[in-house]
């Protein structure tokens, strides 16, 4: 999704205290920066934050982390979450956001900062073959997510992209992961995870375009 470059994005972030502007510091100590310890949730490229503004509101018994690599993406998701917590008329105490290249989350996480679930929701298909390996399903991707997973946790992805989804499914099954749930038209079949439908959904939704979804756990969890 391209976005137009916005100057006042990171000066805005950086004086929002629930903005880490330098999360290498928090490496190894995500849990200690909430007000109560308990369950954490990952969402992976969260966009302008619909999905995370629904979710962390009305879950304040989970700590909610968002991530996404452009700042003009987070600002906008920043935005959202304070309108949702004032609407809810509950404490942000259970939500934080940073920038990040994905594929370098090990220099702000590590094994452990344990999630117990892990959101994809709508991620770039990078199409082009020389691109797959920057998908973030690729199993590359999956081998890092384990890392940071704790025993009994579920990754959630949902897609509008055909090809995608099914090169997505076999990329799990060459990584070795164990598919829990899967359907090729969540509006229609339903999800058996709450799965709250974001603006990006509803227009592709709209144009006709079935919505994709799976949950899976890695390989070697620990029941």
């Amino acid at each position: 999704m391209r976005i137009r470059y916005n100057p006042e994005a990171r000066p805005e972030l950086a004086a929002w205290e629930y903005y880490i502007d330098e999360p290498e510091k928090l490496r190894g100590h995500w849990a200690e920066q909430f007000a109560r310890r308990q369950p954490m949730v990952l969402e992976l490229g969260c966009g302008k934050g619909g999905f995370l503004a629904q979710m962390a509101p009305a879950h304040p018994e989970k700590n909610y982390i968002a991530l996404d690599v452009k700042s003009e993406m987070l600002v906008l998701a920043k935005r959202k979450a304070e309108e949702a917590y004032a609407a809810a008329d509950v404490p942000m105490d259970n939500f934080l956001m940073t920038a990040v290249d994905i594929e370098r989350i090990f220099l702000i996480m590590d094994e452990t900062d344990q999630f117990d679930e892990v959101y994809i929701n709508f991620c770039p298909p990078c199409p082009k073959c020389r691109q797959h390996k920057h998908r973030l399903t690729h199993p590359r991707q999956l081998e890092r997510y384990q890392k940071l997973m704790a025993p009994g946790a579920r990754l959630y992805f949902k897609t509008d992209d055909d090809d995608l989804f099914m090169a997505s499914l076999g990329y799990l099954e060459e990584a070795g992961w164990v598919l829990d749930y899967r359907t090729h038209d969540l509006h229609r079949e339903g999800a058996p995870a709450e799965s709250p439908r974001t603006e990006h959904e509803e227009m592709f939704a709209g144009q006709g375009i079935r919505i994709k979804y799976l949950i899976a756990h890695p390989p070697e969890e620990n029941q």
